[in-house]
């Protein structure tokens, strides 16, 4: 199980348990991954971390003055 961290820019987008799917973004040295439709977005991975699934379980929304932050499980 992997977890990773997403950030949302506004409240209600997700909900905890919702199964979301993910796309793959390529940078010149990482990947970051998107919550589609463009829910949330997660930081810069290394091509060492890139993640083998597409599919996953949002676990919590946490808000903090940063704004919210998505904590998503993968089965990897």
């Amino acid at each position: 199980m992997r977890t990773m961290e997403f950030k949302m820019e506004r409240e209600g987008l997700l909900t905890e348990g919702q199964e979301v799917t993910v796309s793959e973004g390529v940078l010149p040295s990482n990947y970051y991954y998107t919550i589609d439709p463009s829910l949330a977005m997660s930081g810069n991975i290394p091509f060492t971390e890139r993640l083998t699934v597409s599919v996953g379980t949002v676990r919590e929304i946490r808000h903090t003055q940063r704004g919210y932050y998505v904590l998503a499980e993968f089965e990897e």
